[in-house]
């Protein structure tokens, strides 16, 4: 707990002073690590193949694989949040849904369901892409990932071409 003093100045303009005791208790916030949310095993194998398939090297594919989990994750913890990736977090999206046994196995673990992929064509954008991006940021923040914020470039707007739901957002398919 931080005890804090703080002197206000007189209403009166006096030059007096009043304290004020303030009590605040300091909170650590815990960031998550996408790297546990599989095995070292799938991790790996999920960036050699990020990496085969985008012609990214190591670094940036093991950061959009991170960004993907976080995203993939955030989205299945919070079905009522309209989502949708960059075009830099799509990468990994693609990769990992097409490795279907592991994906498969990451929806039933975190959402209890698959988690489907909904691309959006051009023609299906409209003025709320710039929220949907802010709402997707934040709600990754609130959900104790760190968003990679060159791969979240808000400038990317105008690409985020999908949205990634967990059933129950608006374009998720019905069950």
């Amino acid at each position: 707990m931080i005890d804090s003093i703080l002197d206000y100045g007189s209403a009166k303009g006096l030059g007096e002073t009043r304290r004020k005791d303030i009590r605040m208790t300091a909170v650590a916030i815990r960031l998550r690590d996408p790297r546990t949310l599989v095995s070292l095993e799938v991790w790996a194998r999920l960036v050699k193949l990020i990496m085969r398939d985008h012609d990214l090297d190591f670094d940036l594919a093991e950061r959009t694989l991170g960004q993907t989990l976080a995203y993939l994750v955030t989205s299945a913890e919070n079905p009522g949040t309209t989502m949708g990736p960059t075009p830099a977090v799509d990468l990994g999206i693609h990769t990992f849904v097409l490795d279907t046994p592991r994906y498969i196995q990451f929806c039933q673990t975190y959402a209890g369901t698959y988690i489907h992929h909904v691309p959006v064509l051009d023609e299906e954008l409209d003025s709320q892409s710039a929220q949907v991006l802010r709402d997707t940021i934040e709600a990754i923040r609130n959900s104790g990932f760190q968003p990679d914020l060159e791969l979240w470039q808000v400038t990317a707007l105008d690409s985020s071409r999908c949205t990634q739901c967990h059933a129950g957002c608006h374009d998720s398919p019905k069950p």
